[in-house]
């Protein structure tokens, strides 16, 4: 009596529908182009394809090994997990930068902050700029890189993000002169005689009433104290960073801000009545107002 064995074979799964497994359990936090992007994200970590090799790969079929790796990228996905922190790194004007949840993730909007900074001073030689709530480095790090005769300090109240910015700054052969403090205590540990021509800062300003309209990747994920201000002083950081500049930015200095969109006239009256006489509000690629540039005096 033989007794039979019979043995099934599961065909490896595809790169299109591994593609197609992202859509259908993502679909209930993503929408499909975010989930397209997370896709992409993901497969170019993992196989190292551009987004065009990507479509051009469908039919590609994936071992057993890699499929697993994309699975577990996918339970991570659905918990809300930003993609960032699960490959640890994100891309910032051209250079990459390790994340953790103690810093902010890169935003592209901020990309627009230090092209304009890099296109106004790359003819200006030796100078003297500070990042403020640098986070994990990326402003700093990304005018040290393209500005190389710039002298650049950072600062950040978070030890651990500081830590993180030092590893991107090594990474990325930019040497950063990083400081841990809290810039709402400034005239405590600023020495009279440090000056600056230039002065920039992407400093928390999301409202605790604009925290509800977001999603909760951001919410769980990302540290609170490098987005959100109460709804009673929305422009604290901005108020403390103006006085801040009053003092040690250099005559022909510039202040440069990324700004809350919303805020966007409040925060140039507030630079005003601080005592700065020009104060321009400049819109991102997208026609939303999204950075602001003031000195103290007219450059006319």
């Amino acid at each position: 009596m033989f007794e039979l064995i019979v043995f099934y074979f599961y065909p490896m799964k595809t790169l299109g529908t591994l593609r197609q497994q992202y859509l259908l359990e993502l679909a209930t936090i993503y929408d499909q182009d975010e989930i397209l992007s997370l896709f992409n994200i993901v497969t170019e970590h993992l196989l190292g394809y551009t987004r065009t090799q990507v479509s051009m790969n469908l039919q590609t079929d994936i071992n057993d090994g890699t499929t697993a790796k994309f699975e577990k990228f996918l339970q991570q996905l659905k918990s809300g997990r930003p993609v960032q922190h699960i490959i640890g790194k994100a891309p910032f004007y051209g250079l990459e930068f390790i994340v953790s949840e103690d810093t902010l993730i890169p935003r592209p909007e901020t990309e627009e902050l230090v092209d304009l900074i890099i296109k106004e001073n790359n003819t200006s030689p030796e100078l003297q700029i500070i990042d403020i709530g640098t986070g994990t480095g990326c402003i700093a790090i990304s005018l040290k890189k393209n500005l190389s005769q710039a002298e650049i300090s950072a600062v950040d109240i978070s030890p651990e993000a500081i830590a993180i910015a030092r590893q991107n700054s090594n990474n990325n052969e930019s040497p950063v002169n990083f400081r841990c403090l809290d810039i709402l205590e400034w005239n405590l540990v600023f020495a009279d005689s440090e000056l600056f021509d230039i002065i920039v800062s992407n400093p928390p300003y999301i409202t605790q009433q604009e925290k509800n309209d977001m999603h909760r990747n951001v919410l769980q994920f990302e540290p609170h104290t490098a987005l959100f201000v109460e709804d009673s002083a929305p422009l604290l950081f901005y108020d403390h960073i103006a006085s801040f500049a009053l003092k040690h930015l250099k005559k022909e200095g510039t202040l440069y801000f990324e700004i809350n969109q919303y805020l966007a006239k409040e925060t140039q009256d507030l630079l005003f009545k601080k005592g700065f006489s020009e104060v321009k509000v400049l819109n991102d690629i997208n026609g939303v107002p999204r950075m602001i540039k003031a000195s103290k005096f007219n450059s006319r």
